[in-house]
């Protein structure tokens, strides 16, 4: 049995892999403006305050991944949820949210979504980006939030339906609810 085509193929593949992922990366320079922009936007929000001098964001920076980390900043008063639970990664949850780049145009909204309800959004923190499983994972039932994500825990190089590369993701979150809490294989 003659093992030459088959040794070939998997050396072209590897070799293909060594490539895409050894070359240079012209995403990088394409959008390094945009890049730039949108990491400047993610340092000045760090920076803005609520008229009282306060943070107006919270940095959340889970200690399942100490180098990521997402702004935060709770609509509503959250002694209100205090008793309500907030999902584990591995849990459905129901949202409602609204997605915008840094600039406000919007790319993504569940308010067009009837599935599971007016609005509604099922999903678990584990199939998301990892800014919405930092987000996510310190909710509470009911809690309203905005939350701006860098672009290393959003889509990083990747570009998305109307997302470009490197883009800072800012959303507005409600968390309706939690539809299965339990772990799940």
């Amino acid at each position: 049995m003659n093992r030459l085509p088959s040794l070939l193929f998997v050396l072209l593949i590897i070799g293909s892999i060594f490539m895409t992922g050894c070359g240079d990366d012209s995403t990088w320079d394409q959008y390094e403006e945009w890049r730039k922009t949108n990491d400047s936007f993610y340092l000045q929000q760090i920076d803005v305050k609520n008229s009282d001098g306060s943070p107006f964001y919270t940095q959340l920076k889970p200690s399942w991944y100490p180098t990521s980390g997402v702004l935060i900043h709770y609509f509503n008063d959250r002694s209100k949820t205090a008793g309500n639970l907030s999902p584990m990664v591995t849990s459905t949850v129901d949202v409602k949210y609204i997605g915008r780049l840094y600039n406000d145009v919007p790319f993504d909204s569940s308010f067009t979504t009837t599935t599971y309800g007016d609005s509604i959004f099922r999903t678990k923190p584990s199939g998301t980006i990892t800014g919405w499983q930092i987000a996510l994972t310190d909710m509470r039932v009911g809690d309203s939030a905005r939350v701006v994500i860098p672009y290393g825990q959003g889509y990083q190089a990747q570009s998305t339906g109307s997302i470009p590369p490197y883009s800072t993701l800012v959303f507005d979150i409600k968390l309706v609810d939690i539809y299965s809490y339990e772990l799940n294989d």
